[in-house]
């Protein structure tokens, strides 16, 4: 054999190998299913992980942006008139967030922490000075008495007394400050006196700032991925009992700071909110991209707060049966007090149309007032988020109150949110270089398969060659006469034989 032929059989073998090899590692995806399985088992929350500390400590800036509704309309309003209002913000504040007392539970399957909270005001960043401006809108100390004593004519009517002899108005003046951190309110200090169950400081922000929102526990991923950052329990407990069916009750997902890797488009993403005191969930919407990061946008859809005859699962949010409000709202007065409060997504945004109308000064836009997730579906790490939620108050008619009387039920909107984070550019990078590893391991195949293809075309290049040089040339033989006479054949006739060509000067 050759040293040409054993060239052509050795890139042959090569080319046969690396392809079979390539193409059945493509179809049964191994190094796929390897690098998922990397994955899961380091997208875990235990101490030594790759996302551990950031999990404790989320890097990426989170901003709070406030803005208020200042009702121009009062004494019209109190008169019968359509309430007006002018929307007043952004007042942002830059929010540090980390999980304090982190303790691994039950052989690290699981971990407890607190969620803290701080704020710190960025007035480059704001329309004013919170301490200054002011902004009129419900009194919602005053709002939250009248309610909790609706139905008991004899104090109803001892506090109605008491609210006319300190001033308190239905309506109240207010700057920013006072509304978010607190205020000493007259007739709450009044109560206060009288009853220790009754705090005299009201702010929509009170007691939120350096402080948590309680005691979580925690999947670790450990045992199953999908469990990742899994709330299992809050407070001590597994269930809410703020509402009336367990379903309602159910606390789901996580808390909305760590969802797990591999996310599919087709799922649903839970997640559990102490403000609105219930589970919600997204679903995607499309496709996009932060920081050159590949991600889904997942968001919530009109049915998390549909009323129960456009979606029958949420009826178990009605406080009783004649306190089922319309879709697009949340009376979130079981974990409030009993004070009146109502969610709802801002300027109610996917409400029906009759509380966009019923306000002078309402105009729901998607681009800003939609709440979104923007997850990178490898990973499950956040790119980009908004929460956007609003605060209402429902006024009406109150027995022993004469100031109610010629109330109409009304969702006034007091202030809504938008907590915003996009994730920092060292945090990008992390994110890439994984992402990198994670394709180049997942398309090792294909470079197998590449690698034959080119293979391959050395060996047709070899093949063409050789055949080019075994095929002798038209130039290097002739036909000449074995004579100078041909001879003839008895029973075939006239032959002639073939010799080399010899050159005629040789």
């Amino acid at each position: 054999m050759t040293r040409r032929s054993c060239a052509i059989y050795a890139v042959g073998v090569i080319c046969a190998t690396l392809l079979i090899v390539g193409i059945g590692l493509v179809v049964s995806q191994t190094f796929r299913t390897l690098m998922h399985n990397r994955l899961k088992k380091e997208i875990v929350l235990v101490e030594g992980s790759r996302v551990f500390e950031s999990w404790k400590r989320p890097p990426p800036p989170v901003f709070m942006e406030f803005f208020f509704f200042n009702m121009t309309n009062v004494d019209a309003f109190l008169a019968g008139a359509k309430p007006q209002v002018t929307q007043v913000g952004p007042y942002t504040y830059r929010e540090y967030r980390y999980k304090d007392n982190v303790t691994m539970v039950e052989n690290d399957t699981k971990v407890s922490a607190y969620n803290t909270k701080s704020f710190v005001f960025l007035r480059d960043k704001s329309v004013g000075d919170p301490s200054e401006d002011s902004i009129t809108t419900v009194n919602i100390p005053t709002w939250a008495v009248m309610n909790k004593l609706k139905g008991n004519i004899w104090k109803s009517s001892m506090v109605s007394f008491l609210m006319n002899s300190l001033g308190s108005g239905l309506f109240t003046t207010r700057t920013v400050n006072e509304l978010l951190w607190g205020y000493e309110d007259p007739l709450l200090a009044r109560l206060a006196g009288m009853s220790s169950d009754v705090d005299k400081i009201f702010g929509l922000m009170v007691k939120k700032n350096g402080t948590s929102d309680g005691e979580f526990v925690y999947h670790t991923g450990e045992n199953n991925y999908l469990d990742y950052g899994r709330v299992v329990t809050w407070k001590g407990q597994s269930q809410l009992s703020f509402w009336t069916t367990n379903q309602s009750n159910s606390i789901n997902g996580s808390d909305g700071s760590a969802f797990h890797p591999l996310i599919d488009k087709n799922e649903r993403i839970q997640i559990f909110s102490p403000d609105l005191c219930r589970s919600i969930y997204m679903e995607f919407e499309k496709d996009v991209e932060v920081r050159g990061i590949p991600a889904y946008r997942f968001t919530p859809p009109r049915s998390v707060f549909a009323s129960r005859e456009e979606n029958p699962a949420n009826e178990g949010f009605c406080i009783t049966p004649q306190e089922c409000l319309g879709t697009g709202l949340l009376k979130v007065s079981p974990c409030r007090k009993g004070a009146p409060v109502v969610a709802s997504f801002p300027h109610f945004y996917l409400a029906d149309e009759k509380y966009v109308t019923a306000i002078e000064g309402i105009s729901p836009e998607r681009i800003h007032h939609q709440t979104f997730l923007d997850l990178n579906p490898t990973t499950g790490v956040i790119v980009r988020a908004n929460k956007r939620a609003q605060v209402n108050i429902l006024i009406n008619k109150i027995g022993g109150f004469i100031k109610t009387r010629p109330l109409n039920e009304t969702i006034i909107p007091v202030m809504f949110l938008n907590e915003s984070v996009v994730i920092d550019e060292a945090s990008a990078a992390r994110v890439h270089k994984l992402l990198l590893i994670v394709t180049l391991m997942s398309n090792f195949p294909l470079i197998i398969v590449a690698l034959g293809a080119i293979m391959l075309a050395v060996l047709i290049v070899l093949l063409v060659q050789d055949r080019k040089q075994k095929t002798p040339s038209e130039d290097d033989t002739s036909y000449t006469p074995v004579s100078g006479k041909e001879k003839e054949d008895p029973q075939n006739g006239t032959y002639i034989g073939l010799t080399p060509k010899v050159d005629a000067q040789a």
